[in-house]
């Protein structure tokens, strides 16, 4: 049977929300699956809408609450309890994990139409095509970001907002907060045994550190050299770790000031804090890039790929603009051809390339080589950013 939703609030249920959106966003890096299948949003009738969206718990709360006051259909496909674009790009979110969501679910029986709407950032992982040939049902990305769904449900359409990522304020603090939570609880289990006074001030460096990166990233997001190669140890990234590098230099100056202004410098306490934070940095510094949507990860191979357009394929079908989520491409109607006008602000999600009908995109390496479509539909992003063969 399908599992109910009601669209009535109450303080109990607005409690309980709350507090999984804390929870999960605490633990955030960490898989969090829920049950698939299908969820009945209010009181749908045969023609109400049909949604599918992953099955990461902390997703299908949002996307629950978003569908607040709609009447629809939710289908929860597996994606192994990781996040829409995550798992699309990783092969965990694929065709198949649609296909049976659709078959399974007992969805065919409750309505009289075969159109799905997909969240736009499995666009790298799922294709309509394939999911109309095997099921007869029309799938149809909707936008990026669910608070968006009501307005595209009533209009049909996406808009250009609709279609790209963002990292606001909230984002970054969710982000922020997601890296900071699970090394504080390092912090406990190390240090707590032979360093009980400093637990409070790593946590609070570890947590200040956090906030300082992610809070004001627009700030020197422009600084981050996303197509260079990385420098330095094999897990940092020297734009990032050079940034960071500051930030410690400029605590450690304030600390010592601090020290003198209060009664006098001592080595021992400087060192410890000293120590303790160039640790917590050297954490920081892993990676920034990938934890945001508007960089490729500095340990994926396909970070210095570039996009290109066999402009003698190109029929101009679109399908490249309407997934790409940095609203990289433009596409010429008139004479059926798209070009790609921001290629600075491409993250090598694939989406366009798995998408294209006829083709048209591949990955280029800066030593010539072409990767095709076939080869970014097969094989899909490991956490370690390396391709590898997953099952359609």
């Amino acid at each position: 049977m399908p599992e109910s939703s009601h669209s009535r609030i109450t303080l109990l249920s607005y409690i309980t929300y709350a507090l999984t959106n804390v929870i999960e966003t605490l633990l955030r890096l960490f898989p969090f699956p829920t049950k698939t299948g299908l969820v009945l949003i209010g009181d749908p009738d045969r023609m109400a809408p049909v949604l599918l969206t992953c099955n990461y718990h902390l997703t299908v709360q949002r996307v629950k609450r978003q569908l607040t006051g709609i009447d629809a259909y939710l289908l929860i496909a597996t994606s192994q309890g990781v996040n829409v674009w995550c798992s699309a790009t990783g092969g965990l979110l694929t065709n198949h994990s649609v296909i049976s969501v659709l078959k399974t679910s007992g969805i065919e029986k409750l309505v009289d139409h075969r159109n799905v709407i997909l969240p736009q950032l499995a666009a790298a992982g799922v294709e309509p095509r394939v999911i109309r040939r095997k099921t007869g049902w029309s799938a149809k990305f909707g936008p990026v970001y669910i608070e968006d769904i009501k307005h595209f449900l009533k209009s049909g359409e996406k808009d250009e907002s609709m279609r790209k990522v963002q990292f606001d304020v909230k984002q970054r603090l969710e982000m922020a907060s997601a890296w900071a939570f699970p090394l504080s609880v390092v912090a406990v289990l190390v240090v707590l045994p032979f360093w009980a006074e400093m637990l409070l001030p790593l946590t609070l460096i570890i947590w200040g550190l956090a906030l300082s990166i992610f809070l004001p990233f627009p700030l020197y997001a422009r600084w981050l050299k996303h197509k260079d190669k990385r420098i330095g140890l094999i897990f940092f990234d020297f734009h990032q770790g050079g940034f960071l590098l500051i930030i410690w230099g400029l605590f450690l100056a304030g600390l010592a000031i601090w020290s003198l202004l209060s009664g006098g410098f001592h080595w021992e306490p400087f060192l410890r804090w000293a120590i303790s934070s160039f640790f917590v940095m050297l954490i920081l510094s892993l990676d920034l890039m990938g934890s945001t949507p508007l960089y490729k990860s500095s340990l994926h191979e396909d970070r210095l790929f570039s996009v290109v357009i066999d402009k003698d394929k190109c029929r101009g079908a679109g399908l490249c603009h309407d997934v790409c989520p940095r609203g990289c491409f433009q596409v010429d109607r008139r004479r059926h051809i798209a070009a790609i006008t921001q290629a600075h602000l491409c993250v090598q999600c694939g989406a366009c390339i798995v998408q294209c009908p006829f083709d048209a995109l591949s990955f280029h390496s800066p030593d010539g080589r072409i990767i095709p479509p076939h080869a970014i539909r097969k094989y899909k992003l490991n956490l370690m950013g390396k391709r590898v063969s997953k099952s359609q």
